[in-house]
């Protein structure tokens, strides 16, 4: 395999890693000049789009009063890439849930906060049953209108981002690295792989076990997106004692315990792979199988059993180290 850059940090409370291969062209910056350039663009991304940042563009819609709120280009996107992924799930990927999750326990940022015990809070959580979409779900009235330069939403909806702005974010960063050989950019499991070289020569991402944190397996890419959700990094002990997690189901409002406790999908892009691999995991084993067949996938179940699905094909990984999914 031809060398290429290997180059991480940290940011939207998870480590970043890109990985880029020898320039096209003779007028593109060399590959570390590169990946220095993408890491000031990651982090004003995350830093403009955060819901946890008071003075975020993000923080500013929510709060604004008005119904039409002047927006940048980059928040239009990202809105507009939230109605896409409920759409595209039936109204299970809501990006409307911000006063739930905050209910739920989930009102600051948890980077750098150590997780509780994942088997803990599967032996305590309540009877599985899959998710559901709310009625007359708030997304429906939120619209990005791109011509007048401003969302549309009635005052007190707020919307969060960050389920699908890892998946949007990695595959900006590949499409603004498309004048490279081969590139990687994981934003936290949410990954996006492109370049002519990686079609020759597939990458082999390894997909972990939400559990034990070893690898279950690798798949090979080589192009579009993979991307994992799991409960095993955002779950948290209540006060009550009780468990939370950020997979919400909508119907709800709560933590959504279906029987899955990890998905990974396959999909044309981290974004829609993002979008996907939730999906799937809020509708529980038999939605999940559904879901999956066609781009295929791997769903952990919550005694720790991995099933592929669909025509993944999921090796034994022999390797000492690979890109974690």
């Amino acid at each position: 395999m031809t060398a290429e850059l290997d180059y991480s940090f940290r940011s939207m409370g998870s480590e970043v890693r890109l990985l880029i291969g020898r320039p096209l062209h003779p007028r593109a910056l060399p590959a570390l000049e590169a990946a220095d350039r993408e890491q000031a663009f990651v982090r004003d991304f995350a830093r403009r789009l955060s819901r946890f940042v008071t003075d975020s563009e993000l923080s500013a819609l929510n709060h604004d009063p008005r119904r039409r709120v002047p927006a940048s280009a980059l928040l239009r996107a990202a809105v507009s890439a939230g109605l896409w992924a409920a759409d595209r799930s039936g109204g299970l990927v809501d990006p409307t849930l911000v006063q739930a999750l905050e209910g739920c326990g989930y009102a600051s940022s948890l980077d750098g906060a150590v997780p509780a015990s994942l088997q803990d809070a599967v032996n305590a959580a309540p009877p599985r049953r899959p998710a559901k979409p709310r009625l007359a779900a708030s997304w429906h009235a939120v619209r990005v209108d791109d011509e007048a330069g401003v969302i549309v939403r009635p005052p007190g909806v707020m919307i969060d981002t960050g389920g699908t702005g890892k998946g949007l974010c990695a595959d900006a960063v590949a499409y603004r690295l498309a004048a490279y050989t081969r590139v990687v950019v994981d934003c936290g499991g949410d990954i996006a792989v492109g370049g002519v070289g990686a079609r020759l020569e597939p990458y082999e991402i390894a997909v972990e076990h939400p559990i034990t944190g070893e690898s279950i397996g690798i798949v090979r890419l080589a192009r579009g997106g993979v991307a994992t959700s799991g409960l095993n990094v955002r779950i948290w002990r209540n006060a009550d004692a009780s468990f939370g997690h950020h997979l919400l189901d909508p119907a709800t409002g709560a933590p959504a315990w279906t029987g899955l406790i990890g998905v990974t999908a396959i999909g044309s892009s981290a974004l829609e792979a993002e979008t996907l691999s939730k999906m799937a995991l809020l509708l529980g084993p038999a939605g999940a199988r559904s879901v999956l067949a066609e781009q295929g996938g791997v769903i952990v179940h919550d005694d720790g059993e991995v099933e592929t699905i669909g025509r993944l094909d999921l090796r034994p990984d022999r390797r000492a180290a690979g890109v974690p999914a």
